[in-house]
């Protein structure tokens, strides 16, 4: 039973490592941003972190810390193009530091007693960190995970599918978002992953209060929609196109070659990507506004509307961030 137990926790903390690019939302130089987790969400402003998290017994916990942005300590991600993989590479970074606190609050009282049991000695009365190999090991089967799902499997079917070099790329784009949309809606169906679609659509409610200008509540934040035009939805349908579109022009038949292409092209793609939809959530309402239209409908899917008690949280990853920023005497504007 309890190999079934671990088991069913490292499935549930995979998902969330997948999920990561989807929920997490952009953050321009003087805008905050941030990215839903098991019971908590996690707020970003350009030099400062907050993640808030609620645990079972209804208390509400956060961790925050100063950070600084990736262009400020390597140039080179100033850069358009450049900028996009230094905004996402620390995006990623800081998901996954909030995504291992959120999991250790909520499985806290559990592990301790399962520590306990097992006589392994408790670290100030709670049960010691996971050892560093195996936080490696999760990320590696992560990764692996997102290469086969979306670059092995779909180039396979699309090998016998398609009959032209045309036919195989367009076949490539759309089994991949079959398999994107199918994965987001069998983990919308279940109960943990559909309440952290629903932390994330407090994190958007909350980001489009902020960026409206109007005192920061509850009360205003559940006035808007949970479909935000800088969610990494939008970002990864963008980079789903752009990657389709971009393979179609090399001049490579072997299955070998295209997967190796595939993999070495994956930055230059991600920061086409994020310039794209940079440059478009800028420009809503407008012709190039539309690019975001695709992911704001998979919003539906990967958002939910939120109680009360879960925008609660997210206002207070923000004000935390917020505090912690003025701290260092960072400035904020408005949308």
């Amino acid at each position: 039973m309890e190999n079934l137990v671990s088991f069913s926790r490292f499935l549930h903390y995979q998902a969330q490592l997948q999920l990561m690019p989807v929920l997490e939302s952009g953050e321009e130089p003087t805008l905050v941003g941030g990215q839903a987790v098991l019971e908590g969400v996690m707020m970003r402003a350009p030099h400062s972190y907050c993640v808030a998290v609620r645990k079972p017994d209804g208390q509400i916990v956060c961790e925050e810390q100063p950070v600084g942005r990736m262009s400020e300590k390597y140039p080179i991600f100033k850069y358009p193009v450049f900028r996009g993989l230094g905004t996402l590479g620390q995006a990623m970074q800081l998901g996954f530091k909030a995504l291992n606190f959120s999991t250790a609050a909520l499985l806290e009282e559990e592990l301790t007693q399962d520590a306990i049991k097992s006589g392994k000695p408790l670290v100030d009365g709670k049960a010691p960190e996971a050892p560093k190999w195996m936080t490696i090991l999760n990320v590696v089967f992560a990764v692996g995970f997102f290469l086969v799902m979306y670059k092995v499997i779909p180039l396979l079917i699309a090998e016998r599918l398609g009959t032209s070099r045309l036919s195989i790329n367009i076949w490539d784009g759309v089994i991949r978002l079959v398999i994107l949309m199918s994965f987001l809606t069998l983990l919308s169906k279940m109960k943990d992953m559909r309440r952290m679609f629903e932390y994330h659509g407090a994190e958007h409610k909350v980001v489009f209060n902020f960026e409206s200008g109007k005192p920061v509540t509850i009360e205003n934040a559940q006035k808007f929609v949970t479909f935000h035009p800088r969610c990494g939805t939008s970002f990864l349908l963008v980079m789903m196109v752009i990657a389709m579109m971009t393979y179609m022009f090399l001049p490579l038949d072997g299955f070998w070659e295209k997967l190796a292409a595939r993999i070495v092209l994956l930055p230059v793609i991600i920061g086409m990507s994020y310039e794209l939809i940079r440059f478009a959530a800028k420009r809503q309402g407008t012709m190039m506004g539309l690019l975001t239209a695709p992911g704001l409908w998979l919003q539906r899917v990967t958002t939910k509307p939120p109680d009360d008690a879960q925008t609660e949280i997210a206002i207070r990853a923000l004000e935390q961030a917020m505090e912690l920023e003025a701290k260092q005497g960072g400035q904020l504007v408005i949308a």
